[in-house]
């Protein structure tokens, strides 16, 4: 159950909750909120009203706005890291893993909550305990796609650093563009196009001693 299906099952005010679904209830409001307004207009009151609580009881859960959303963020970060590192585990297969894992950058963003917003278009990155972790993340995202590329090539560890930070990159902006755009292409065919450009790159860096003819596949 995500934390909006969270808040919505637990929103009737009153209700008495254990202290790990109150929490969730109340992250799950903030969500909407700050999806829908923005860090710097969403006020508390308005989320203590979606979550259908008292602002004393959100207060006891969450000491400012600040706190709350650096909870939002942490949670959402590691979906997303998470999510990239079940992709490249998913299979020994390159092309597959490349495949997988634009898919995954495609799935987190289309997510209905739109928790990507939080992470990738936030208006809070001038708050340096915000900047940090969407830097970490993909930091950590970069890391994860790295570590592969420098097991299966020749390149340097800086290298397939600078290959990861790329594949990354391009595979949640393209997936933002996707989403937001009316171009009508189906999310199948967006996954397919988006893998087609990041493996035709990739490919080109063949496995420890192959001649470079048919890059990283096995």
């Amino acid at each position: 159950m995500t934390a909006i299906e969270q808040t919505e099952a637990a929103r009737p005010r009153g209700t008495r909750l254990p202290r790990r679904a109150r929490r969730n209830q109340l992250l799950g409001a903030a969500q909407e909120v700050f999806v829908a307004q923005g860090y710097h207009a969403a006020a508390m009151d308005d989320i203590a009203e979606r979550a259908g609580v008292s602002k004393p009881v959100l207060y006891q859960h969450f000491p400012g706005k600040l706190d709350l959303y650096l909870a939002l963020l942490d949670q959402h970060c590691e979906a997303l890291l998470q999510a990239v590192r079940t992709a490249l585990a998913s299979t020994s297969d390159n092309k597959q893993r490349v495949a997988a894992t634009m898919d995954a950058y495609v799935a987190y963003v289309e997510d209905e909550g739109g928790a990507f917003r939080l992470v990738f278009e936030s208006d809070l990155t001038n708050e340096p305990a915000v900047r940090e972790r969407v830097e970490r993340v993909s930091l950590q995202t970069a890391e994860a796609i790295s570590d592969v590329i420098a097991e299966d090539t020749d390149l340097s560890k800086d290298e397939s650093m600078l290959l990861a930070v790329g594949l990354g990159g391009v595979a949640q902006v393209v997936a933002r563009y996707w989403l937001s755009s009316e171009t009508g292409i189906p999310r199948d065919r967006a996954v397919g196009l988006l893998t087609s450009l990041a493996w035709r790159g990739i490919a080109g860096f063949p496995l420890h001693g192959a001649d470079g003819a048919e890059g990283p596949q096995r």
